[in-house]
Parts: structure tokens; sequence; C-alpha cells
């Protein structure tokens, strides 16, 4: 399972630096580019960074009408992301949250890549390959959403988010149960 999320991961990075090598954050100290799997990351309460695209993953379980000790699995990866704009007053952020949008729909396109092992470097073809659904997007959350936070440079406008929602389909590399 782990093997699927690390390639997903590394495929979904390696086309965003191609899209738009200037889509970037700094975490730690650190600056790459703006994939984030929250589960990788040091327990630090801080507000998720803008204009990044976090991942998250459901449980894994066989996919519908797959039985068998090597079959077929699917796992849901919920990817979020949020705005502020990119000027101060903040009125293009509808835009700039169709942009990501649209960075995240070229990302999963094509639907598939080689399922690697990335504990080692450089790292190795496992034989198989993942491939996902395309993203299902959910409704835009804005001024009225709970979570809200101030525009940068003392504005006091808030942030546009939204999620979507995608199964990302792979064979294990041990048997099951």
């Amino acid at each position: 399972m782990q093997y699927a999320k690390d390639s997903f991961y590394m495929t979904l990075l390696e086309r965003l630096v191609a899209l738009n090598s200037n889509q970037t954050v700094t975490l730690n100290g650190t600056t790459r580019p703006a994939i984030i799997v929250a589960e990788n990351e040091l327990v630090i309460p801080v507000e998720p960074l803008p204009d990044a695209f976090y991942l998250e993953w459901g449980a894994a379980q066989p996919a519908p009408g797959q039985t068998g000790s090597r079959c077929l699995m699917a796992m849901e990866c919920i990817v979020s992301y949020h705005t502020f704009g990119t000027v101060e007053s903040g009125v293009d952020r509808g835009r700039t949250l169709a942009g990501l949008d649209m960075e995240l729909l070229s990302m999963c396109q094509p639907p598939s890549a080689a399922k690697r092992d990335y504990t080692q470097a450089p790292s190795v073809d496992l034989g198989t390959d993942i491939f996902w659904s395309e993203p299902e997007f959910g409704k835009v959350a804005g001024s009225e959403a709970p979570r809200t936070g101030g525009l940068p440079r003392g504005s006091q406008g808030v942030r546009l988010e939204r999620s979507a929602s995608l199964k990302v389909f792979f064979y294990p590399e041990a048997n099951l149960p």
C-alpha cells in the first residue's frame, strides 16, 4: 500500500514541477513543490499553506467485485487546497482557485503511473502500475465557510477552498490473508 501512495505522490510532484515549477511552498525551512502528504509531515498545529495541494489517504480495501489474495485494491485520496488570491484585495481568488483546479486535473493525466519503490535511490520499478479515477471536485467554500483566514498583508477578506476526491487502484506487493 505504501508503494502505491509514494508512487502517486511522486507522480503528481513530478507533473507539478513540469507544469508550473514556480508552484512551491516553504515548509520546515525547505522550499519544495507545493504537494504535501499530511501523514508524512511533522505533527505541528499550523494552518495549511495557501496554494498547496494536501494529500490525505483513506483505508485500502479490495476494489468492488474483487476477491482473492492478490486482488485489485482501491484507496481514496482527498486532495485539498485553498487560496487567498495573488493580490492584496483578493479579487482574483476565484481565478486563482480555478487555476489550482486546472493544475490538479493536468497532474492527474494520464491517470496511471508505474508503481515504484522510493525507499532506495534510484527508485526501483515494482513491475505493476497504479491508476486512478478522475478527481471529483467538492463545493467551493469561502466567505460563508466556518474556516476563514485573513488575507495576507492585513486585508480582511477570506480564503476560497476546495477538496477533490479520487480513487487510486493498485495490486498489493504481498498476498492478502
